[in-house]
């Protein structure tokens, strides 16, 4: 039983070199001197801030992109102890001695390392030569540009990690597709294909160019599937429904995890989450939550009520109304109807305060038991303040004359009659019988003698004058298409009536609600919430000194100033290694020219290469200039500030092909020994000239050593490059 312990236990494995100490030579390239310079690095003042916030368990939206990225920073803090105590508000300041430096940087350190055998990987992945796969790899290691934006807290290097490693693994699951279908090895690589992909997008959105390439890439390799006879429809049939599940399911539901975690991270209410609804507000700890705290759920007639507009931007604001009345004759000549005033005003205000009453009963108190509002329901709304009634009738608004004015009714005792019964529609009602609820209903106010909608029109137009200082217009909308969010409002403080006489009401109306709506939200609801803000709140895009246009990269005709030392001349730059941009451009050229060539000869049925050449030559075209056309072209069609760094995942693809475009070259046009060795010793001279560029700018990519000015003014190889010279 125990004869086997009579041998020793032998485990080989199979090492490559090579791999490995391209591996080093990553790490050592992204980790040496991590922590220089101790001081804010350029978007570190940005992502340092949502760091903070994590650490703090605050709430925040960022609208560039999901929080998984922003996690990752957060990880490293974390690791690193760090207590979010630092103030982010400006480029260069020095870290405090609270600050783990290394340990923010670490994490986009290592992706960016790791790309480099990831480069050799896919290269070998795409059958091409152990030189080639060598080559792709240094070329990666020397390009300046991904050095310096993986030396930071940033997020591009996190990015191209996940994206090649999406390739790769495809790549492995491909060339696992004939000889070992559904083994343990093919799902792994299927399934971290996946996986890959849903980190990729989660850390910004620009991760769905490459998922939509693999996913275009695994459908024409399953159309060819299709075509096999050999294939049988029940493996077709799993085939289809493996890839399905790990290119799709699996990612939505990682992407879907990644907003879990963050929800359930950032618990605590901040100033961020104003622009959320009163509802996700409330699930929040402190903030509305601690006004909110055990309000009743359902509206009732004789309820005191404040009305938030669900729209939220660009500024919040409630339903208001004050004594001040419209003026007789605006600016430009048009009358009013000279009622008092009523606006959406961005603060919480006593102002703020309706009565939701009953048309055919006078009390403004809730019954015992109280009688709720319902989807349907006809109401009136008395300002509690003022007592008036909220009122609309054909009479233009001051700033938007196609629409109805709204105001607080009074009887000036003329042909005016009062016109203050609204119909309450509860818009994401389940039934026609719903009650309306606070903070959970969203509902539009039917006018129900003009069928004009309730709205919030100073949202997106301007403030009314002097007169009505400066609030916002409320309108009635006679074109009510549709449920637009300034038309929707929602209950954020309630309490049920008990005061009939107007003093003691007023003296209820101007003391603190005490309200826990233990009515959570669900995290599908806040999931969808924040995924809408993420995709529709913009911050105004303003010029930026640093700003470029996507032209202005393929040619490298502009750079980003990322450091610069107080006193000496040290500084960092975001810059590519020409050598090596100008290779890529070239070999994109070279291979889209040979492709055009290669397709008109085999039109004309001559092949000029072997058909399994071919079919690596349009393969790693399709990874390497497929990925370089999708990271680079969509920007053309963007609206938004662009910068040098949105180019890096398209140029590492680009790089790929370098290494491609060479060995084809060697391979089928170089016919003679003495040809091929010519061309060996250029492509010796073209890496040397590549590893000179990367020397010669290596002081502005780690920072150090400090130039003097002279050697910064040689630095500035274009016109068009904003080398930090100072004056002397």
């Amino acid at each position: 039983m125990l004869g086997f312990l009579k041998e020793p236990v032998v485990v080989t494995a199979k090492i490559n070199v090579s791999l490995v100490a391209l591996t080093v030579m990553g790490l050592i390239s992204r980790l040496w001197g991590l922590c220089y310079p101790r001081a804010v690095v350029f978007d570190e003042v940005y992502y340092g801030q949502f760091v903070s916030l994590y650490m703090k368990r605050i709430f925040f939206v960022d609208d560039s992109g999901p929080p998984f990225g922003h996690m990752l920073l957060a990880l490293g803090g974390y690791l690193g102890g760090f207590d979010g105590n630092f103030l982010w508000n400006r480029i260069g300041a020095e870290y405090s001695m609270n600050v783990p430096v290394w340990s923010l940087r670490l994490l986009p350190a290592l992706a960016g390392a790791l790309c480099v055998p990831l480069a050799y990987q896919i290269l070998v992945e795409l059958h091409f030569s152990h030189c080639a796969a060598l080559g792709a790899a240094l070329l990666i290691l020397l390009e300046n540009s991904l050095i310096t934006q993986s030396r930071f807290m940033l997020l591009e290097s996190i990015l191209i990690f996940f994206i090649l490693l999406a390739v790769l693994s495809y790549l492995k699951f491909y060339n696992l597709q004939k000889c070992s279908a559904f083994s343990g090895s093919w799902w792994f690589w299927l399934l971290l294909t996946g996986v890959a992909c849903s980190c990729a997008v989660g850390v910004k959105y620009m991760g769905l160019f490459t998922y939509m390439l693999l996913l275009a890439t695994a459908g024409l390799h399953f159309w060819h599937m299709i075509g096999d006879q050999n294939l049988s429809n029940v493996s077709l049939l799993c085939h289809f429904l493996a890839r399905g599940l790990a290119l799709i399911i699996i990612p939505m539901g990682l992407y879907l995890s990644f907003f879990y975690v963050h929800l359930a991270l950032l618990y605590r209410s901040g100033p961020h989450d104003q622009i959320m609804t009163s509802a996700f507000q409330a699930s929040l700890e402190g903030g509305l939550a601690r006004i909110t705290q055990g309000q009743p759920l359902e509206v009732a007639y004789g309820s005191q009520i404040t009305l938030r507009n669900v729209l939220g931007k660009p500024m919040q604001c409630w339903l208001h109304s004050h004594t001040n009345t419209y003026p007789i004759r605006y600016e430009n000549g048009r009358g009013s109807s000279h009622q008092q005033q009523v606006t959406c005003y961005p603060f919480k205000d006593v102002n703020n305060w309706w009565i939701v009453k009953d048309p055919g009963m006078q009390q403004l108190v809730v019954s015992n038991p109280p009688r709720p509002v319902r989807h349907g329901h006809i109401v009136q709304l008395v300002h509690g303040i003022t007592t008036r009634y909220l009122n609309t009738h054909d009479v233009a608004a001051p700033l938007s004359p196609h629409s109805q004015e709204v105001s607080c009714y009074i009887d000036y005792n003329i042909s005016m009659p009062a016109q203050n019964l609204w119909r309450v529609e509860i818009v994401n009602r389940e039934s026609d019988t719903d009650v309306w609820k606070t903070i959970l209903s969203e509902v539009r106010f039917v006018h129900v003698n003009t069928s004009a909608v309730l709205k919030a029109s100073g949202l997106s137009g301007a403030s009314l004058p002097e007169w009505g200082y400066r609030q916002l217009e409320v309108v009635g909308e006679k074109l009510s298409k549709g449920y637009h969010q300034s038309m929707l409002w929602n209950v954020e403080e309630h309490r049920y009536g008990k005061s009939q006489e107007q003093k003691e009401r007023e003296v209820e109306l101007h003391s603190p609600t005490q309200m826990d709506i233990s009515k959570n939200l669900s995290f599908m609801a806040k999931f969808t919430e924040l995924q809408w803000k993420i995709l529709t709140l913009k911050n105004e895009d303003t010029e930026h000194k640093y700003s470029s246009s996507a032209l202005d990269w393929i040619t490298m005709d502009t750079n980003i100033a990322y450091w610069l030392h107080p006193t000496s001349g040290a500084q960092i730059h975001l810059l590519g290694n020409v050598a090596t941009w100008a290779s890529a451009n070239a070999a994109a050229l070279v291979y889209l020219c040979l492709s055009l060539w290669y397709l008109l000869r085999r039109r004309r049925k001559i092949h000029d290469i072997p058909e399994d050449a071919w079919q690596l030559w349009m393969a790693a075209g399709g990874i390497c200039g497929g990925g370089w056309a999708v990271n680079y072209l969509p920007f053309f069609l963007m609206e938004k500030t662009l910068f040098l760094y949105h180019y890096l995942p398209a140029v590492t693809f680009q790089i790929l092909l370098i290494p491609v475009v060479l060995q084809h070259l060697s391979d089928h046009l170089c016919r003679s020994v003495l040809l091929k060795s010519m061309f060996s010793a250029l492509v010796v001279a073209w890496l040397s000239w590549v590893y000179f560029v990367y020397c010669t700018f290596s002081p502005l990519t780690y920072g150090q050593p400090a130039l003097a000015l002279a050697e910064l003014r040689a630095l500035r190889w274009k016109d068009t490059w904003n080398i930090l010279i100072r004056k002397q």
